[in-house]
């Protein structure tokens, strides 16, 4: 990664707070943990499609979230972040082109769906396939709404200039 600016650091710093701040957030929080995920926040893993310095907010905020998860705590900081992380690199490696964007959704969906349902399998005794499919889906409608909604307001010039 190229040298970061202050300015750098200052959007990755307020985007890693709105990650937190739409996950743990009074009735959003309750949909944010556990096997039936619909975190809201995760709309914001578009923004490494953009610019690659956005996996740090990602991470950064995800971390953090997670360490309101409960009890898996420590583990879903682990593996949690992990697969936010992952998920990250794997979206930096897609071409940035309008056609390219629908294949976030889908990485998110099976890094997340994989690695959040072996955590709660392993630590909750929760069913392996049964909490793969659930987090992968609850990711995959929430990012694919996310790209629906990027897809048209990155094509106002001001709007794209913020994230580029």
């Amino acid at each position: 990664m190229s040298e970061l600016k202050i300015k750098d650091i200052t959007q990755i710093a307020i985007i890693a707070a709105l990650y937190v701040a739409l996950t743990i957030a009074p009735g959003l929080s309750a949909f944010a943990y556990g096997s039936i995920q619909f975190r809201v926040s995760e709309i914001l893993m578009l923004l490494p499609f953009y610019n690659p310095k956005y996996s740090w907010s990602l991470i950064l905020g995800c971390f953090i979230s997670n360490v309101f998860s409960g009890s898996l705590g420590i583990y879903d900081m682990l593996f949690g972040t992990l697969a936010t992380a992952i998920a990250c690199y794997l979206i930096t490696k897609v071409p940035n082109r309008d056609n390219m964007l629908w294949i976030v959704p889908i990485i998110c969906a099976v890094i997340n769906g994989l690695i959040v349902g072996a955590e709660l399998y392993f630590i909750l005794r929760l069913p392996f396939w049964i909490n793969v499919g659930s987090v992968a889906v609850g990711e995959f409608l929430v990012v694919a709404i996310g790209a629906i909604v990027f897809y048209f307001l990155m094509k106002n010039q001001n709007f794209s200039r913020l994230f580029n």
